[in-house]
Parts: structure tokens; sequence; C-alpha cells
């Protein structure tokens, strides 16, 4: 039996995971669970509080994506019915930003389906976010896809915070999930973003048919790249993707999984992402011990909860809003 909350205190000296030590805390006994939330939020507390950071994604261009992902609803070999249409105009953008900043959500995460953005699509993010951190002083985040060091450089100069291009899964399990680009693209881009100045967000999916050797390989990668912000997928597959049916996760799994990005990561903002609802359901709340972030909303492809939902769970958890109460509106 390891002491948790001993473990934690060691996390928090600057002590480094072991494999073994990572692999005990997936394994970690279901009666043990609650001592192992505990050490995660002992260190949670030590570096980010009681508060939690809200993120809010605009789906700026859906589906008509070349590439073959297999949980993806709006890859190439998906036959979901999605909504599909090009990138959204400026406007658009800023009116969800204004939506944003008026939930009392920080950071604004506009995501593009795609391989990587076109010049017209950079001209069109670089146009909105100039307007929107003048207005609302939002922090931006874009997920556009590959990226070009050219095209960090216009985004860093717009004023984009944050860049996200998750790893998704391990290295060794990356071609399971894709052919149509490697795992080391996705690592290319996080170091362009990084080179850029812009702050690196990169993340996992659960649940894609992985060993837990394969979820430990994730969370110290994403350590050894140095992401500031770590957002953990759960699957929610989606009939007519290639991993339609999977079905693998568990709440308390999901817990002992976020409990091991947050004593791998110790300082880093890890969000409960995508699949919350479906896979935590009840025990959505336990999450927040051990995750200071979280998607407010709709995601892609998929619904969020209702919105008045997680306000009411934040305020049950006596958590606090992480935002900024200088930012003003300009109208």
């Amino acid at each position: 039996m390891i002491n948790w909350l001993a473990l934690a205190d060691r996390v928090i000296a600057g002590h480094e995971l072991t494999d073994e030590e990572a692999l005990a805390i997936l394994d970690c006994p279901d009666e043990e669970l609650l001592l192992l939330m505990q050490g995660a939020y002992n260190i949670r507390r030590t570096y980010y509080g009681n508060k939690v950071k809200l993120n809010m994604i605009i789906n700026a261009k859906s589906g008509l994506c070349p590439e073959n992902c297999g949980y993806c609803a709006q890859s190439a070999v998906s036959t979901a019915p999605v909504k599909t249409y090009k990138m959204v105009d400026k406007e658009t953008l800023i009116r969800g930003a204004e939506e944003a900043y008026r939930m009392r959500i920080g950071t604004y995460c506009i995501v593009a389906s795609g391989r990587g953005p076109s010049e017209k699509e950079i001209d069109t993010v670089v146009s909105a976010v100039k307007e929107i951190k003048e207005r609302f002083g939002l922090k931006i985040c874009a997920c556009l896809g590959i990226l070009k060091p050219e095209q960090a450089a216009r985004l860093k100069e717009a004023g984009v915070d944050r860049y996200n291009h998750n790893i998704n899964t391990s290295k060794e399990h990356h071609p399971n999930i894709t052919t149509s680009h490697t795992y080391d693209d996705r690592v290319r881009t996080v170091e362009t973003v990084k080179q850029a100045g812009i702050s690196p967000c990169s993340g996992v999916i659960i649940g894609m048919r992985e060993t837990k050797q394969d979820v430990i390989n994730m969370a110290r990668s994403l350590r050894i790249l140095d992401a500031d912000s770590i957002p953990v997928n759960f699957l929610h597959a989606i009939d007519g993707t290639p991993l339609a049916g999977t079905n693998e996760l568990d709440p308390r799994y999901c817990l002992k999984v976020l409990a091991l990005f947050r004593y791998m990561n110790p300082t880093k903002e890890i969000r409960i992402a995508g699949g919350r609802e479906v896979n935590l359901r009840s025990l959505q709340p336990l999450g927040l011990y051990a995750a200071n972030s979280i998607f407010v909303g709709d995601y892609l492809t998929t619904a969020g909860q209702e919105k008045s939902e997680d306000y009411r769970m934040l305020e049950d958890l006596g958590f606090e809003i992480d935002f900024a109460e200088e930012q003003q509106v300009v109208c």
C-alpha cells in the first residue's frame, strides 16, 4: 500500500514519479481512491488554491478534414452525421468571445478542423483576435492543426496566448489511431508554437484501447514537452467513427487518470475536457480535486451539460472562478 499523501508531499518537493508509482496510481484500489484524490488535491492546492479556470470552445470550422483519426467524427473516414462548414467570419468569432466574457470564462478557444490552416483562415483568426483582445481582454487559445513557423509568428503578434495541439495518445499507440500524420508531426507543432513565444497546450484522449503503460507514457511525454496546459479528454465514441462502440472507461478509473496527470505534472493546468459528462458521470465534482480547469458548454461535435450545472458544481464545491476582474468590455 502506497501512502498517497506522503507521495504527494514528495511530488511537491520535486520528486518525479517512477513508472512503478504511476502504475500504482492507475491500479489504486477503489477503497483508497479518496486518499489518492486527497493527495492530488494537496498538489493542486499548492499551485492553484481553490481556483478553477473556465474555457469555452467555438467550432470555427467543422468537418471537411482529410485526416483519418479514428476518434474524430470530422475525419475523412467518419460517416457520422456532423455539420460541415468553412471557417466562420470574424464577426462570428467576436460574438462568441462576447458570450465567453459575459459568462466569466477566462479562455476563449478558437478551434478549426483540418490538417492545418490556410493563409486566408489565419487572416480571419488574426483579425478577430486583435479585436477580441482590445474589447474583452480574454485569453485566446487557437487550435488550427499543424502550424508553420511563420503562421505561429503571426498568431503571436495578433495576441494569441496559447495554442492547442494534442499528442492524443502515446507514441507507441499513435499508428493505431491515425496514419495520415505522425506522432512526431504533433510534437513538432508544439515545439513550433513554443519557439514563437506562445504558451503550449497539449493533451490526450483516454479510452482509445491503449494500455496503462501508454497512459503513463502520455503523462510523462507532456512533462517532457513542458506543456503549460493539459486537457484530458475521455473518449466519447461516436457512431460512424472507427472507434465506435469502444467503452472501456468507468468513473473511478477516470479519476485515477486525472490524479496521475496531477502527480506527474504538478505545476501544470490540468483540464477535464471532452467526454467528462458521459465518463465521469456523477463523480464529475471529484475530478476537480485533481484538475483545476474545465470546458464550459458544448464541445466540437458533442454536447456538454447545461452551463448552469457547471457553475452550480463549482459553487457547491466552494471553488472560485479564476477570472481577471480588471477585464473591461468595450462595446
